[in-house]
């Protein structure tokens, strides 16, 4: 499996497939799954909605069509109940569940829209991930943990709301798309985050390793890779990990502070 993820690793950004990268980041805690049988019901969902939505060319309808498929007949929504259970960032689980977090069930909508053609892109605000249908001047904002419902201005401005506090206002980033890895990133890290703060090291080492492995540029995952590694005492890793870090940027002060980590991690073991 992470031959497949390193793969990812190495594609250009818009060549990924949010679906099937996402199945591969939860393959490796299924131990006994069929991975085809997923893809089938994958499959499937984008069948359903080539044969219910055919022709449908404005946003509105497309927004609409994709809530019908996924929310309604489909019944996946947030897990308001159990927010913090790390299956919610699981992909796979998702179609077992039928819950997940913002995150989770944006990518859902985002790949079944996309399979059949569609614009669609995640969009990443503070602590919350909506979708987008659509392109600018003719787009609609899906808010997919919260059954997916329809987002006018007056809905987005209450999203925010609720995550940036009363005053916040819209502006324009936060109508600008995630990346591909951006978004699968944002799903594991959502793992990563809670295993950390639950003490189990290992497990949230294990995460940033599957991160590193399709985002390799992406060079805050590095540094915490190697801070997990320098706790877990394996000191060789965390070096090897901080010189991936080190390839990956050339700002001027990220770089002097690899090299004092570095140089650091060879006092405590001289």
């Amino acid at each position: 499996m992470a031959d497949e993820l390193e793969r990812i690793g190495l594609l250009d950004d818009e060549t990924i497939d949010l679906a099937e990268a996402a199945l591969l980041l939860a393959a490796p805690d299924h131990a006994d799954i069929d991975l085809d049988t997923v893809r089938a019901r994958l499959t499937g969902l984008v069948l359903r909605l080539q044969r219910d939505a055919a022709g449908i060319a404005d946003p509105r309808a497309r927004a609409l069509a994709l809530t019908e498929l996924i929310a309604q007949a489909e019944g996946m929504s947030g897990d308001s109940a159990d927010y913090d259970n790390p299956a919610n960032a699981d992909f796979i689980a998702l179609f077992e569940r039928r819950r997940g977090l913002p995150v989770t069930l944006s990518i859902l909508y985002v790949a079944v829209a996309r399979r059949v053609g569609w614009n669609a892109d995640p969009l990443g605000i503070p602590g919350h991930v909506l979708v987008r249908v659509g392109t600018e001047p003719t787009l609609l904002l899906i808010d997919a943990f919260d059954g997916g419902r329809l987002l006018g201005p007056d809905g987005l401005q209450a999203v925010l709301a609720r995550t940036l506090g009363s005053q916040a206002m819209i502006e324009p980033e936060h109508l600008l798309p995630l990346s591909n890895r951006a978004v699968l990133v944002r799903l594991v890290a959502n793992q990563a985050t809670r295993a950390r703060r639950g003490g189990d090291v290992a497990r949230a080492l294990t995460l940033h390793e599957r991160m590193t492995l399709i985002a390799p540029g992406f060079t805050g995952l590095w540094w915490e890779r190697a801070r997990l590694e320098q706790l877990l005492g394996r000191v060789g890793a965390a070096r090897a990990s901080l010189g991936a870090m080190l390839e990956t940027t050339r700002d001027a002060t990220v770089r002097a502070r690899i090299r004092a980590a570095l140089e650091a991690l060879a006092r405590s073991n001289s």
